[in-house]
């Protein structure tokens, strides 16, 4: 029996990947998506149906909102039935939050869904959108022998890498190599082949895929820096419209060990707010019970994040305080792994 051929949906949100120089102005507008093959008569040698839709208007990453991915998880769900796989085309500032959040909205995700972009503008000569749609295309196409999707995750690929969307983080505001997934090695590597790596790839056999639309976006971040005042850390951490917290810390989740400081958290825990522990440094991950100042925010109530990015601990802790009123539902879900956005 001959395999019916795969179909992508293109979903165009903003970003520069989608923009092309007017010729008269030299201004950057967004092309129009419905001559894509035009802009990359590339496309043409996949045996693969190809369509696309786009956000209208588009949306600059920087202006990004929970309701946007909202959006697009509804759309991804509507076609999911439709489509092999869905690459999302999305600028690259605010790409790693969308990608996290996406993660855990979509539970049971059995087909790909490839974020990609690009540092220059399609039409460029020297542009990196090319390469960048071209694969992520051919990714969330790959089928294995049985049928099923050979990379059924939410993934950022840039730059010939293909890393877990919850894992990566923007690391290079001008280069090309834009993302890293500092604490998971890549899931696969473009050169003359695609080369996967399958033990990093989850497969979830037989789970039944569902969308949720659910976010309660009461998250703050404070990122602790030497000369923080007292004012500012109660301001965040006892402020009422808060629920939960996010605390970048030092090294492997030291924080100030001053009184004053402890005495804030501890009171923030106490009132029931959710507090959790995430590293400033790129790569490593939080152990609270290593040195004195880190034990001290453990007893005060805050929790460990383990390796989880900033990015993800945001998209996760919407999306789990989006579906429970229980802050104590939450602190027990918080450090578990549900997408593989942790290392345990």
């Amino acid at each position: 029996m001959t395999r019916q051929k795969s179909s992508v949906l293109l979903i165009y949100t903003g970003g520069t990947i989608g923009m092309k120089e007017d010729p008269s102005t030299l201004a950057l507008k967004p092309f129009d998506f419905s001559s894509l093959m035009d802009e990359v008569p590339e496309l043409h040698k996949f045996a693969l149906h190809i369509e696309a839709c786009t956000f209208d208007p588009p949306i600059d990453s920087s202006d990004i909102e929970p309701a946007m991915w909202q959006k697009l998880a509804g759309i991804i769900a509507d076609n999911y039935a439709l489509y092999d796989g869905f690459v999302v085309l999305h600028g690259t500032d605010t790409m790693a939050y969308s990608a996290s959040a996406l993660s855990f909205m979509l539970e049971g995700l059995g087909k790909p869904v490839i974020f990609t972009g690009s540092q220059l503008p399609i039409g460029r000569p020297r542009t990196d959108g090319k390469e960048n749609l071209i694969s992520s295309v051919e990714i969330a196409s790959a089928r294995e022998p049985d049928g099923s999707a050979t990379v059924p995750e939410v993934c950022i690929y840039f730059n010939s890498l293909l890393l877990r969307g919850n894992r990566s983080t923007k690391t290079d505001a001008s280069g090309f190599e834009a993302f890293s997934s500092p604490n998971l090695p890549p899931l696969a590597r473009a050169g003359i082949d695609i080369s996967y790596n399958d033990d990093l790839i989850r497969r979830r056999s037989g789970e039944t895929f569902k969308a949720h639309f659910g976010l309660d976006t009461r998250v703050s971040i404070l990122k602790v820096h030497p000369g923080i005042t007292e004012r500012v850390v109660a301001d965040i951490l006892l402020g009422s419209g808060t629920r939960a917290v996010i605390i970048e810390t030092f090294g492997c989740g030291n924080a100030p060990s001053r009184e004053w400081f402890l005495d804030i958290v501890k009171q923030s825990a106490d009132s029931g707010k959710i507090l959790l522990n995430v590293t400033q440094c790129p790569k490593g991950k939080v152990n609270m019970d290593l040195y004195s100042t880190g034990r001290a925010l453990k007893d005060a109530g805050v929790l460990s994040g383990c390796d989880i990015t900033t990015e993800s601990a945001l998209g996760k802790l919407f999306f789990l305080m989006g579906h429970s009123s229980d802050n104590e539902y939450v602190k027990q879900q918080i450090t578990k792994n549900l997408r593989g956005e942790i290392s345990k």
